[in-house]
């Protein structure tokens, strides 16, 4: 997985909590956090698409997840 370039959101600080993605092979999408980089969500871009614009219109369901 080192061999894939992963950019950190420019949302994300210095600190821990940093959201990282990478393109991968076969139009893929990688998705990651730095506190657990081994685990990592792969998504197509349609479904990236998707996932971004549930986050913006606040649509997307959160299990404990404070508001």
């Amino acid at each position: 997985m080192s061999a894939f370039e992963w950019q950190k959101s420019s949302y994300s600080t210095e600190g821990a909590n940093c959201v990282n993605i990478a393109a991968a092979p076969g139009g893929l999408l990688w998705l990651r956090e730095s506190i657990e980089p081994e685990e990592i969500l792969a998504a197509g871009s349609g479904r990236f698409h998707g996932l971004l614009t549930a986050i913006k219109k606040d649509r997307l369901p959160l299990r404990g997840a404070r508001r």
